[in-house]
C-alpha cells in the first residue's frame, strides 16, 4: 500500500487551503502521511501558462500523485453549486487512470467552502463525488459519531467537511469545522489501512 493520502484542493482566498490543512492533520493522526497538493488556476487568456511551481503554498499535483495515493481528500470552493473549473480540469485529465482502474477500491472524501451558509455546499460536495465514483473509489463521509456535526453553527456536513467563509472569504474556520475536517482525514487514513489488508484466504 502507498503510505500517503493525497489532499488535493483548489483555493482562491485560502479558506479551502485552511480546511485542507486540517484534513491533513487528521490523516497524520490516523497514521499515514498527508501529501498536500493544489492545482493551477485556469486562465481566460488561452496563451497564459502557470509557473511550474506556485509562489507559495502546496506544490501543484501531478497525475502520479493521484495514481500513487492510498486515498484521496478532494477540496474545492463552490462555483454556482459545483466544483471549481481548475479542479475539474485536473480530474478531466485522469482518463488513463480510469481506463487502467488505478484508483479502484481506494477511499476518498470531499470538502468545500462557501461564502454563505446556503451557498451550495452540499451540491458542491456531491459534484466532486461523481468523478470519484467513476474511478471506483470508496466514498467516506463523516458519520454522526463525530460530535461536531451536531454542534456546528457554520459548516460541516455528513457528506464532507465545509466552511462558511463569509462574503469576503476571510473568516477563520471554527473549532467545529476544524474538528469535522480532521475527522475526515483520520477516517480516510484508517479506511486506507483497512482496505490494504488482504482478505482471508486471498
Amino acid at each position: 500500500m502507498s503510505d500517503y493520502i493525497l489532499v488535493l484542493y483548489y483555493s482562491r482566498t485560502g479558506s479551502v487551503a485552511n480546511l485542507a490543512g486540517q484534513v491533513a492533520r487528521g490523516v497524520e493522526a490516523g497514521g499515514l502521511e498527508a501529501r498536500l497538493r493544489t492545482v493551477a488556476p485556469v486562465s481566460a487568456n488561452h496563451e497564459a501558462t502557470a509557473a511550474p511551481v506556485p509562489d507559495s503554498g502546496a506544490p501543484y499535483a501531478t497525475l502520479d500523485d493521484l495514481a500513487g495515493c492510498a486515498g484521496l481528500a478532494l477540496g474545492s470552493p463552490t462555483r454556482f453549486g459545483n466544483m471549481a473549473a481548475p479542479l475539474k480540469y485536473f480530474l478531466d485529465q485522469s482518463s488513463d487512470l480510469w481506463m487502467g482502474g488505478a484508483l479502484i477500491g481506494r477511499p476518498a472524501g470531499v470538502f468545500t467552502s462557501t461564502g454563505s451558509l446556503h451557498g451550495g455546499q452540499e451540491s458542491t460536495l456531491l459534484s466532486m463525488m461523481l468523478p470519484l465514483l467513476h474511478h471506483g473509489m470508496v466514498l467516506t463521509g463523516v458519520p454522526y459519531s463525530e460530535p461536531a456535526l451536531m454542534t456546528t453553527t457554520g459548516g460541516g456536513t455528513p457528506y464532507g467537511p465545509s466552511h462558511v467563509a463569509g462574503e469576503r472569504g476571510d473568516s477563520a474556520t471554527s473549532d467545529d469545522e476544524n474538528a469535522i475536517a480532521r475527522a475526515l482525514g483520520k477516517r480516510l487514513a484508517h479506511t486506507a489501512r483497512k482496505l490494504s489488508r488482504p482478505l482471508n484466504g486471498a
